[in-house]
């Protein structure tokens, strides 16, 4: 069966993305184009996939202001457990050691 090929739109904007946790920035920047339809597209700067937040995506036009938003200054938040040693060394791997902290 012949593949259909989408026409894309000319859509201009910036959409402020709550990324979820598990999905990198560019997996939510091509799903957001895809929803879309539209032609060019780009986000402001990678969220690792452990990390949750806004994620500024800029379509059409607005990508010209994309790079005034990478140059911003931006602030986190985090939550850690300290003395705990994990099989990947991050959130998602197995507990291997729990320690106190003193």
């Amino acid at each position: 069966m012949a593949q259909v090929k989408r026409i894309r739109r000319n859509v201009s904007g910036i959409i402020l993305l709550d990324k979820p946790l598990g999905f990198t920035s560019n997996a939510a920047l091509q799903k957001v184009r895809w929803l879309l339809n539209a032609e060019k597209a780009g986000h402001t700067g990678s969220l690792d996939p452990l990390a949750s937040g806004v994620l500024p995506l800029c379509f059409g036009e607005a990508t010209k202001f994309s790079q005034y938003l990478l140059d911003s200054d931006k602030g986190y938040e985090t939550l850690m457990q300290l003395g705990k040693t994990t099989t990947t060394a991050d959130a998602e791997g197995d507990v291997l050691l729990t320690r106190p902290v003193t």
